[in-house]
């Protein structure tokens, strides 16, 4: 099969979630035997036309400059690249700013398959007009997308009851945390089990300021690590309310092996995502072996289950951080088990590749034969 995966910042992975999962999916596919191409940005900081037997083509961006609206011109700029390619399957990671796009593909011949993500519609930062054109492109990328994928099973419910559309469900995925090491966590002058952790894009939706409150109203002392762009204008915000001694934001870390021991030498880590499917982020959590305290909501319970202690309120988190001693010391073990189990079950990167290139042959066999029968003898 001959593949193409869009909508992304690229690839090696430097960016987020998105990110990771096209660099696992696309290595993975041209390991069985698929010619895969990436797209990336001109100001992805590799350059080089191929990474570990992926093609990569690079198109010019205007995000540094127009911000969010210049996703819409790079990503029309990459479908008209792919129309010319001859791709079997076109796999576009989201939809909002490239589903407007998508006739360029209608004579291509290509499947076009659509990751839809989450609800991104309900996200906080979105005023009324933008929620309702978010609304809008969900329905086009519904509608003009040969199939979708959903990432978690509320999401895969939500787009069969509001459009009547089936799709493939498909999880990111995540590998077991075996890097760990307590040297890492010198720099930080902090020490095993003693701090809590939260790593996330300082977004409302995420309710870092809950966690942030409900932890300072505790009383606790342990220090509380912030991992995440905070230069943004919500995230200057929570840097100028909640920034201290105790209360530390140290910005974006993109560096695996440092990010894995402070998942896994961390006293509890805090999740707090309420409108996205399957997010990377807890699954990185699940496999580094982390007591996990989830926001309550479909997505987060349909992914850890009864393997975690859930928040709804300020007041909620705040009793939890109290009492944290007396549940890590009942539940930590039995979690952390039951997690890894699910990991290796349902979440293992080999089995997301699979996943992903069964849907993919199914689709294209599919075609061949709906083009068998509808030709003349």
């Amino acid at each position: 099969m001959k593949i193409a995966i869009l909508g992304t910042r690229g690839i090696p992975n430097n960016y987020g979630g998105f990110e990771q999962f096209a660099e696992h999916i696309s290595i993975g596919l041209v390991q069985k035997g698929h010619e895969v191409t990436v797209y990336n940005p001109h100001f992805h900081p590799y350059n080089m036309p191929e990474f570990k037997g992926v093609n990569i083509i690079t198109i010019k961006s205007p995000e540094q400059k127009l911000g969010s609206a210049g996703n819409f011109i790079y990503d029309f700029r990459c479908l008209k690249d792919a129309r010319y390619r001859a791709f079997d399957i076109i796999y576009e990671a989201s939809y909002a700013t490239c589903c407007p796009f998508f006739y360029l593909l209608k004579s291509t011949g290509a499947m076009l398959i659509t990751n839809m993500d989450g609800l991104e519609w309900k996200r906080s930062k979105w005023n009324f007009f933008t929620k309702r054109l978010m609304k809008y492109l969900e329905a086009l990328a519904v509608k003009r997308s040969h199939y979708i994928v959903s990432d978690n099973r509320g999401i895969q419910d939500y787009y069969r009851s509001n459009f009547n559309k089936d799709s493939f469900l498909i999880s990111y995925g995540a590998d077991l945390n075996l890097t760990h090491s307590e040297n890492d966590l010198l720099d930080f002058k902090i020490s095993a089990e003693n701090f809590f952790l939260l790593i996330a894009r300082m977004e409302p939706e995420n309710n870092i300021d809950v966690i942030l409150q409900a932890y300072k109203k505790s009383g606790r002392t342990e220090p509380f690590l912030v991992i995440g762009n905070y230069k943004t204008k919500y995230g200057k915000y929570l840097y100028k309310k909640h920034n201290n001694n105790q209360v530390r934001f140290l910005g974006s870390i993109y560096n695996k092996k440092i990010l894995d021991s402070l998942r896994y030498y961390c006293k509890a880590y805090l999740h707090g995502h309420s409108v996205g499917g399957t997010n990377p982020s807890l699954l990185e959590a699940m496999a580094s072996s982390c007591f996990i305290i989830a926001h309550k909501n479909s997505f987060n319970g349909s992914v850890l289950k009864e393997s975690g202690v859930y928040f709804d309120s300020i007041e909620t988190l705040k009793n939890i951080f109290t009492s944290i001693d007396t549940a890590i010391l009942n539940y930590k073990t039995k979690f952390i088990q039951e997690n890894l189990s699910e990991i290796n079950k349902n979440y293992n990167w080999q089995l997301i590749i699979d996943m992903h290139e069964k849907v993919f042959k199914d689709i294209l066999a599919q075609k061949n034969k709906s083009a068998c029968i509808g030709s003349p003898v």
